[in-house]
This record gives C-alpha cells, sequence and structure tokens, in this order.
C-alpha cells in the first residue's frame, strides 16, 4: 500500500498508539474526580494539554480540547462573531476554506451577518493586500486558513494581522492551520492570530479530537454548556485517551519539525521532476508552497477513473477534499481553473513517512493509467 492521501488523515504513529492504550486501560479516571486515579487523570490532562500548547507555540491556558477541527472552527467563527457583534457585523474570509468555515459563514449570513469572500488569483494564492483593502470600520472577524488543503497555498496571516493593527481595527483574528500544524513552522505567540484552530489525526494522531487556541485575555462565550470542563468553554467530560494521543503524536511531530519539512519538501520536488520528465501533459495546479500537497489534473481523463485506477495498484490518493466527495471542487473553480482540468485533478498529499520509491511507483503507475483508460475513453 502506497498511501497519498495524508491530508484527508494520517497514520497513527507508534506513541500515540501508546498513549491512548495507556489511557483507557491503566489510566482511566475521570479527570474531574477526586480520588487518586482521578486526580492523575487530571495531571495527565493538564501534561498533554502542556505538550500541545508547547508544539504549538501557546501556553496551557490558552489550549481548549475539541472533538477536532470542524468542532473548533465553529466554536472560533459563530462564537467569535456573536462576542465581537459590537463592532460590527462584516466579516471577511476567502472562497477556498473548507466546508467547517463555509458552512459556519452561512449560518452567520442567516443571523443577519455580512460575509465577503475573497477570492484567489489563478495561482490560489491571496495578496495580503486583498484583506487590508477589505477591512472596514465595522469588521468584527477576519477568518483564514493557513495552508488551502487542496492546494497547498500559504495564506499570509502575518501580513493580515499586521493589517488588522495597521489599520487599527477591532476584528478578531481566527486561522484555521488544521493543515498548517506541525507542517509549517509558526508559533501562536507570533502569528498574530487571537484564534487557532488544530486537529490530531492530521499529525498522526487519533481521529475525533483537536484544539482551539484562545489568545489570552479573549473571553468567548462557551461553546459546550453542562459540568464546566476546560475552564467552563466546553463541557463534557474529556475524552482523555485521545488527548493523551494527540499530545503524543504533537510532541514526536513538534521535535522532528524541521527534519519532516525538509523531507516533505524533498519528496514534493521529486514527484514534480517526475511528473516532469515521465507525463509532461500533466497539469500542476496552483503554486502551493506547502511541503505536502501538490494537487495535479490529467485534462482529459475523469478523477475518479484514475483514483480507481491507482486505487487497484495499492496507490491511496484524492480528488480533493475528503468532505467534498461527488462535487467539483469550489477550490479550483473560485480560481478560474477549467472544467477539463479540474476533473482531472488529484490531490497528492505527503507525510515524512512517504519515500522517493513510492513517488516513482506513483509516476508509474499514473502513465499506465493513462495508456490504459486512453484506449477506454476512445
Amino acid at each position: 500500500m502506497i498511501y497519498l492521501d495524508n491530508s484527508a488523515t494520517t497514520k497513527v504513529c507508534p506513541e500515540a498508539a501508546r498513549a491512548v492504550m495507556e489511557a483507557m486501560i491503566e489510566n482511566y479516571g475521570n479527570p474531574s474526580s477526586g480520588h487518586a486515579l482521578g486526580r492523575t487523570a487530571g495531571e495527565l490532562l493538564t501534561a498533554s494539554r502542556d505538550k500541545v500548547a508547547k508544539a504549538l507555540g501557546a501556553v496551557r491556558e490558552e489550549i481548549f480540547f475539541t472533538s477536532g477541527g470542524t468542532e473548533a472552527d465553529n466554536w472560533a467563527i459563530i462564537n467569535g462573531a456573536k462576542h465581537n457583534a459590537r463592532v460590527g457585523k462584516h466579516i471577511i474570509t476567502t472562497a477556498v476554506e473548507h466546508d467547517a468555515v463555509l458552512k459556519s459563514m452561512k449560518e452567520l449570513e442567516r443571523l443577519g451577518f455580512e460575509v465577503e469572500y475573497i477570492k484567489p488569483d489563478e495561482d490560489g494564492n491571496i495578496p495580503a493586500q486583498r484583506f487590508a483593502d477589505a477591512i472596514r470600520t465595522d469588521t468584527c472577524l477576519i477568518s483564514v486558513m493557513m495552508v488551502n488543503n487542496e492546494t497547498g497555498c500559504v495564506f499570509p496571516i502575518i501580513e493580515i494581522a499586521r493589517a488588522i493593527k495597521i489599520k487599527k481595527s477591532r476584528a478578531l483574528l481566527h486561522v484555521d492551520a488544521v493543515q498548517g500544524f506541525l507542517k509549517m513552522p509558526f508559533k501562536a505567540k507570533t502569528l498574530g492570530a487571537d484564534m487557532i484552530s488544530i486537529s490530531s489525526h492530521k499529525v498522526h494522531g487519533p481521529k475525533g479530537v483537536g484544539a482551539l487556541y484562545i489568545k489570552k485575555g479573549l473571553h468567548l462565550p462557551p461553546f459546550i454548556f453542562g459540568g464546566g470542563q476546560e475552564n467552563g468553554y466546553r463541557s463534557g467530560t474529556e475524552a482523555l485517551p485521545a488527548i493523551a494521543g494527540f499530545a503524543a503524536a504533537a510532541e514526536v511531530g513538534f521535535k522532528q519539525l524541521n527534519e519532516n519539512i525538509r523531507r516533505m519538501d524533498n519528496l514534493k520536488q521529486k514527484l514534480r521532476e517526475l511528473l516532469a520528465e515521465n507525463l509532461p501533459e500533466c497539469v500542476i495546479v496552483g503554486a502551493g508552497t506547502a511541503p505536502h500537497i501538490l494537487n495535479i489534473s490529467m485534462p482529459g481523463y475523469k478523477s475518479e477513473v484514475i483514483m480507481n485506477f491507482l486505487d487497484a495498484q495499492g496507490i491511496c490518493v484524492s480528488k480533493g477534499s475528503a468532505c467534498k466527495r461527488g462535487k467539483r471542487s469550489h477550490v479550483l473553480e473560485a480560481m478560474g481553473v477549467a472544467n477539463e482540468v479540474i476533473d482531472g485533478s488529484l490531490r497528492v498529499s505527503l507525510s515524512a513517512e512517504n519515500t522517493e520509491e513510492e513517488m516513482k511507483t506513483f509516476v508509474e503507475a499514473l502513465a499506465d493509467a493513462r495508456a490504459e483508460l486512453y484506449t477506454v475513453l476512445k
């Protein structure tokens, strides 16, 4: 099996798997319980929060565990906008966000907010000045992803944060860093964001857990009411095994960050070279600079058909976001990409565990698909 769909999810690392198992069968107390086993569980929860905070460049008081990136996005956007509505009801985002963001925006529009969707250029990029120009006195929230999950384009978060300050805007800045966390070098304390969403299963941790960074001093309304867990913001007994696994994966990923980025970037460049040599008709879609995502297209072929061919060869890729099955990519449409290019597009997403040999095998299989499927298309 050659797995090239790491933007959809990643293989759980051994350290995370061990941490999950230990929390389930040994340290299984409720972190809110007052007895010895509960206190030990509480200590594990605090230690896990510290590990995630360190990997993000934050402090423990700024980390709040969620069920994943989608919940973190919903919480930040909907409650952030409501909290800051005294400033106004104008919101800025992009037309290429994940559905967790876009559908949250639609809900806010239903509630009377005005959302401005900034489109990228043909390469998938959006200059910071476009955001600066869009800021108004009644702008209450700006939500921008760090790395686009389909093209790998990196958006200028630091410059956007700087523009907010220069314009003396009171808008909150939310960053969906699900595809950026432990894939791009950044620290929450210097990024300039008020809220940052991250997810465990994108960084070799278990599914069903993520976190929202909330900058010190920002007091959002609670997202879930109940027993007062997560400092009263998100009630409900914490999913400690998943949280412990997330923390273990974050700790490993943070220690290996620079090496992992270097490996993924080298693999991506090798893949580009192999495609240029063996499949010159293959189109590179967008100018994404993230080290782990490359969007390619075989115009004239259907991505679903190519995916099925590759799947039969034991190679896993996707046609875009795993959350957009059966639909044409809104990201590529917003970029103005031709329909036949969109319809033949594939997203290759890497991890540091992939190898150059896998890149060669993938390109060879793609060349075989071109040859065999051409006969079928004719």
